[in-house]
Formats: structure tokens, C-alpha cells, sequence
């Protein structure tokens, strides 16, 4: 099956993290944030995200890896699951895009599922989401 829809993220919040010895230092500065995002459509629910980023702003270029623990709907289905993806950017645009359902992460009608997805980001800024998904009966 495949749910789409779109979301907002109502919160980003930096966090700090202690990096173990010794600090390596790179040309691009590598964060650690949680957010906390809101779905409508076909995709509907909250998610919690581990958010970890080595981004320049300047360029606009950089990787992202997240964690997303998601509660919601997809079609009609209600439950909960985990789902990872990550990107880089170099200035316009994505590559070597990565989104994965966490195997055996599902709960309550959820329980099972299995598959992929994607996001992106329109001009005027929409956030959009798919699932590619099975879940077993």
C-alpha cells in the first residue's frame, strides 16, 4: 500500500550531547537535536525524531540521519512504528536518500509492517511524506 501526506514539525529542540575523548574536529559542525512533528492526509498521527546532522549553512550542504518513533494512521490503520531515513544535501536538492520501516516495530494494527518511503520538500516549503508499505494480516 502506499499512504502519503503531509507534516509539520512544531518543535526542534538542540541537544547536547558528550562526546566521548577525543573530539575529532571536522570542517562541518555535527549537531544533535529531538523534534517532535504533526501529520495530516492519508499519513496521520505524531512522531518523535532523533534528529543528528554534520551541515554547513553557509553551502547548505550536509547529511542528516533521523530516528522517528511514529503514532498515528496510515489509511485506516491505527498503531505505532519506528521508521529511520537520512540524506545529503550539496546546496539545491537531495541525494543518496535513505528511508526504511523499522522491521518488527509495529504495534496494534500496525504490528508487522514492513517497507519504505520517502520525504520532500516542495518550493513553497510543504513538507511531504510517503509510505510504501505491507503489513501482515
Amino acid at each position: 500500500m502506499r499512504a502519503s501526506g503531509t507534516f509539520t514539525v512544531e518543535d526542534f529542540t538542540p541537544a547536547h550531547v558528550q562526546v566521548p575523548e577525543p573530539v575529532v574536529g571536522t570542517a562541518v559542525p555535527v549537531g544533535v537535536a529531538t523534534m517532535r512533528k504533526r501529520y495530516e492526509g492519508e499519513v496521520a498521527g505524531v512522531s518523535a525524531t532523533l534528529f543528528t546532522a554534520a551541515y554547513d549553512q553557509a553551502s547548505g550542504t550536509g547529511t542528516y540521519v533521523a530516528m522517528e518513533s511514529f503514532e498515528g494512521t496510515l489509511h485506516e490503520r491505527t498503531g505505532s512504528f519506528n521508521f529511520a531515513h537520512s540524506a545529503t544535501t550539496l546546496g539545491e536538492g537531495q541525494e543518496a536518500e535513505f528511508f526504511v520501516i523499522v522491521p518488527g516495530s509495529g504495534t496494534a494494527a500496525l504490528a508487522g509492517i514492513r517497507g519504505a518511503g520517502g520525504m520532500a520538500v516542495d518550493a513553497d516549503g510543504t513538507h511531504r511524506i510517503c509510505f510504501e508499505y505491507e503489513v501482515d494480516k
